[in-house]
């Protein structure tokens, strides 16, 4: 496993202009970042679990993990091993009587069954060079001010006139007397 590297979940971020969520992973020992986009039900599955949401029946990772429990399996660690054109590619392995095994999973659903199991999210190193991101690394060199906006024009007398009913309400509000229902 020295070609790997441990990440913990920093983040479940939803996208306001598309339906995927991006599950944001942190490298344990440098701030480096990578993130995966997973559906929304893989999202709502990994945000139970790290909540810790009580359920009345089992979800799907949550199957998955008692029929892991039922063949005598322990699952030990989930691994991100490859992107290829855009695609993320990962494992759950598992230790049974007859060794270890790896069953190939999307990241997403095997993230969503290593939170449950309480176990390690690994990451090759060749995934995080190519897609992990460090914060003062991906900065711009040089920062350049925001161009400087012009002062606003004066409003006309008509637009004056037509917000001068906001200032006499504003004006005849008593806002440093409290209120008598107010308990003081």
């Amino acid at each position: 496993m020295l070609d790997m590297v441990e990440v913990v979940i920093d983040s479940i971020r939803v996208h306001l202009m598309a339906p995927q969520r991006v599950l944001v992973l942190k490298q344990v020992d440098v701030p480096r970042y990578l993130t995966v986009w997973v559906g929304p039900y893989e999202a709502e599955a990994i945000t139970i679990a790290l909540q810790e949401v009580e359920v009345a029946r089992p979800l799907t990772h949550d199957l998955l993990k008692s029929i892991f429990i039922a063949f005598n399996a322990r699952i030990t660690r989930v691994e991100i091993v490859k992107l290829e054109k855009d695609i993320f590619y990962g494992n759950i392995v598992a230790e049974t009587d007859a060794g270890e095994i790896r069953i190939d999973s999307r990241p997403s659903d095997a993230i969503a069954i290593a939170v449950r199991a309480h176990v390690p999210i690994l990451v090759h190193v060749d995934v995080m060079d190519e897609a992990g991101m460090s914060p003062e690394q991906d900065m711009p060199a040089e920062t350049t001010p925001p161009p400087q906006k012009e002062a606003p024009e004066p409003l006309s007398d008509e637009a004056n006139d037509r917000l001068s009913i906001f200032k006499d309400f504003i004006d005849k509000l008593d806002i440093d007397k409290p209120d008598k229902d107010t308990p003081a």
